[in-house]
């Protein structure tokens, strides 16, 4: 990829009664406060054991202390929840020694009208790419849901705290593999990061229930980001602090302020299980839970958020009658060309061969990943399973794939296996064994999102297996 490589080189659709919509919207809005203000932090991140263990650093990390945001005090608003979760694998949690990434900063801020804090509209300002009173308030203040901007780590194979079926955002660039639990995601929402030498961004939006990442430079500039407590089509909007243009979670495009319609170049992630990474990458890092007190890690203040028959909060739009809005769907985007494959489809066939714009793509589904917006524990949602979307080419070689009998998360790492060598395949597109061992597909972008989220940032997308 373009910015990888120069990198390199630098070192409404609401409840139909008005009762029920301001029930549920003020029980999200307090849900929104609560992730702002802060809530008491049951997270066991920062508990010692008696005993100490550490951690080699890797080269590229350094081990000074790194400075994070503080969290104001505490309040609490949670809605019950409608099923009690399984009890947690016991786990030890011990003293690591936390890892620090060496970071390639953003950018000094720039001398320009703000879009975040003066007006959109402002007569020096482009016209913004989207109607200004679809950019609405989300109720907390900018930063108010604090990214991290010095992100600490952790080697997978000493994290304790995570459960095996627990939903984790995952990237690998130039060999660096790294892991976002969304236990801490869904409180902080982005993580500003260098990952393989590579400036980036990872965010997730639980609203729209999408994980994003992109490179963070443009040009010959390095941004960084932060949340500006708005939302369009019920999706985060992130500002830059190098201009404070408004951005859109979902496409990475700038909507409104001085960058108004520049682009950011997105990476393909993936959503698995924290077992699956662990098995594949027992030396990748983890980001670290955040000290102190203010966020209740591994909890979700969404609670029964992600049903099939559920209705987004803070959407104003039309929703697609095509599908009910929240419907889970895979969004596949390469190029100009997208489409959208419900979930239920693609965990039917296991694997789904698709041509996208001329080119031709494979999807994978595997079971054993807990949706992290529908218990009041994170870890114990229902299972929805991980994606995986890639280039079936190796070496000039299509393959064709199918996915193993009773494969799943807890099964191993390897459940998809190849006709023509019969080599087996990680949800991640690694070849594990067989005569194409330590072979990479080529992953393509892709979001695991609700149906609403989809139609209303693409209103053409093609829809497989549209009723």
């Amino acid at each position: 990829m373009a910015s990888q490589q120069r990198h390199l080189s630098r070192l409404r659709w609401l409840p139909s009664r008005r009762i029920a919509r301001g029930v549920i919207l003020s029980a999200v809005a307090a849900g929104l406060a609560c992730v702002a203000f802060g809530c008491s932090d049951t997270s066991s991140s920062d508990v010692a054991a008696a005993s100490e263990a550490t951690t080699e650093p890797a080269p590229e990390t350094t081990t000074e202390p790194a400075p994070e945001a503080t969290a104001a005090p505490a309040t609490s608003a949670s809605a019950p929840a409608t099923t009690a979760a399984p009890t947690a694998t016991p786990v030890t949690t011990l003293a690591i020694i936390p890892l620090l990434v060496e970071q390639i900063p953003g950018d000094p801020p720039e001398v320009t009208v703000s879009a975040l804090r003066d007006s959109i509209l402002a007569p020096s300002l482009p016209e913004p790419l989207v109607s200004p009173s679809d950019i609405i308030s989300g109720g907390p203040a900018p930063d108010g849901i604090p990214p991290i901007e010095t992100p600490e780590f952790e080697r997978a194979s000493e994290v304790g705290y995570l459960q095996p079926q627990e939903a984790v955002v995952t990237l690998t660039i130039n060999g660096d593999a790294r892991a976002y639990p969304v236990q801490v995601m869904i409180w902080r929402e982005i993580v500003n990061d260098t990952i393989g030498g590579a400036p980036v961004t990872v965010t997730y939006c639980p609203l729209c229930n999408t994980a994003i990442g992109y490179y963070r430079e443009l040009g010959d500039r390095i941004f960084d980001f932060g949340t500006s407590g708005r939302l369009y089509n019920s999706a985060l909007v992130m500002y830059d602090r190098q201009t404070e243009s408004l951005w859109a979670h979902y496409t990475g495009q700038a909507i409104a302020g001085a960058l108004t319609g520049a682009q950011l170049e997105l990476i393909p992630m993936a959503t698995v299980a924290w077992e699956t990474f662990l098995d594949e990458h027992p030396n990748g890092l983890v980001l670290k839970r955040p000290g102190g007190f203010g966020r209740s890690y591994g909890t979700n203040y969404l609670v029964n958020y992600d049903t099939p028959e559920g209705n987004p909060f803070f959407f104003g739009g039309t929703p697609d009658d095509r599908l009910p809005p929240q419907t889970r769907v895979l969004v596949i985007r390469h190029g100009d060309a997208s489409v959208a494959v419900q979930l239920d489809t693609l965990s039917s066939a296991g694997v789904l061969p698709l041509d996208l714009g001329g080119t031709p793509v494979v999807a994978f589904h595997l079971p054993g990943t807990a949706t992290p917006i529908q218990n009041q524990q994170v870890a114990f949602g229902r299972d929805v399973g991980a994606t995986g979307v890639f280039e079936p080419d190796v070496g000039g070689q299509t393959l064709t794939f199918s996915r193993m009998p009773d494969a799943a998360s807890s099964a191993g790492p390897g459940a998809f296996t190849d006709d023509q060598t019969g080599s087996t395949w990680s949800i991640l597109g690694r070849a594990l064994d067989g005569p194409l061992a330590g072979a990479q597909l080529a992953p393509i972008e892709h979001v695991d999102t609700f149906w609403f989220a989809a139609a209303a940032f693409d209103p053409d997308i093609d829809l497989l297996d549209a009723p």
